[in-house]
């Protein structure tokens, strides 16, 4: 039985903020996160203070902290913006898109390094997610882009930490790849759909290997859940049972899945677009999650601890 929430117990720790997503906990406790418009890396105390990290060209995505206390960053390359009061959003393809690529910033210096722009000569498009698998390397999705009359599809790859080999490991995910996320146990990559609201599933055989599925799977995944109705999928995250915790956009939910892909609980937002949710504190029970139309960056007591990550 899904368990819904209607009116979770929020608390705004800063706003202001420029369509924020990729939320990191920091060793010292603070939040960095991304404001894509601004291009900019921000750091956010938990007294809600703002400082820049780094700015970026291009436009920053998802982030991860990584080896030797350095953020990986997802760079989509651009975006175009809409804004009305109270309301920013992404339209598309920017015109001066600068092309995809993974980055690693240095926290101290802002100093950003390109990791990542290519794979078998293919140039990223649009990557968006990232999560570490401690075993040298991280998964990543690519979203694409899309413009007027046309898109590129999207996929899912794995490169190692020190540069020295990237993968295509799923393509394509023709409705976006956007979240991605690994199982506790290392054997499952989970990457989320936007577009057509599914969840996918893939077991991995090794770095940068997945199990394929037979035709008529397009992408060799499982699809594990098909969200119900209008709903567009962002960014994921991994509880430590397993479950899969999802923002849910269009519908403004915060969504867990069960491994086996039923829903449990739906957490309503306050906005339509709840892009991202990362888990710190000392239990990991504290949720952070990016508002990010209106600005803001939230938080609350989660029912469940999130997954402690490998250079969380």
């Amino acid at each position: 039985m899904t368990v819904t929430i209607e009116s979770p117990d929020l608390r705004i720790v800063t706003d202001g903020l420029r369509f924020p997503e990729g939320p990191v906990c920091m060793p010292d406790g603070s939040i960095a996160l991304v404001e894509i418009e601004s291009r900019r890396i921000t750091r956010v105390t938990e007294n809600g203070a703002k400082s820049t990290i780094a700015t970026v060209a291009g436009a920053p995505n998802g982030l991860a902290l990584g080896p030797k206390g350095l953020l990986y960053l997802c760079n989509n390359g651009g975006f175009s913006w809409h804004e009305e009061p109270g309301l920013l959003r992404p339209m598309g393809q920017s015109p001066d898109y600068s092309g995809g690529r993974i980055e690693t910033i240095a926290p101290a210096t802002g100093a950003v390094s390109t990791l990542y722009s290519a794979v078998n000569g293919m140039p990223l498009r649009g990557p968006n997610d990232l999560m570490f698998d401690g075993r040298g390397g991280f998964w990543f999705s690519d979203l694409g882009k899309v413009r007027a009359r046309d898109r590129d599809h999207g996929g899912a790859y794995w490169g190692a930490e020190d540069g020295s080999k990237v993968v295509e490991a799923a393509f394509p995910i023709f409705g976006g790849a956007n979240g991605i996320g690994i199982s506790p146990d290392g054997k499952t990559v989970y990457v989320a759909e936007t577009e057509t609201g599914r969840l996918w599933a893939w077991d991995v055989e090794a770095p940068g290997v997945l199990k394929k599925e037979p035709w008529p799977s397009s992408n060799g995944g499982r699809m594990i859940c098909q969200f119900p109705g209008y709903r567009r999928l962002d960014s994921l995250a991994i509880a430590a049972s397993g479950n899969i915790i999802v923002a849910t956009l269009v519908s403004g939910e915060i969504t867990t899945v069960s491994p086996a892909g039923e829903i449990l609980r739906v957490v309503k937002m306050p906005e339509r677009m709840p892009t991202n949710i990362c888990f710190g504190g000392a239990d990991m029970r504290t949720a952070y999650i990016t508002l990010s139309t209106s600005g803001k960056l939230a938080a609350m007591q989660w029912d469940e601890p999130g997954l402690r990550l490998p250079h969380g």
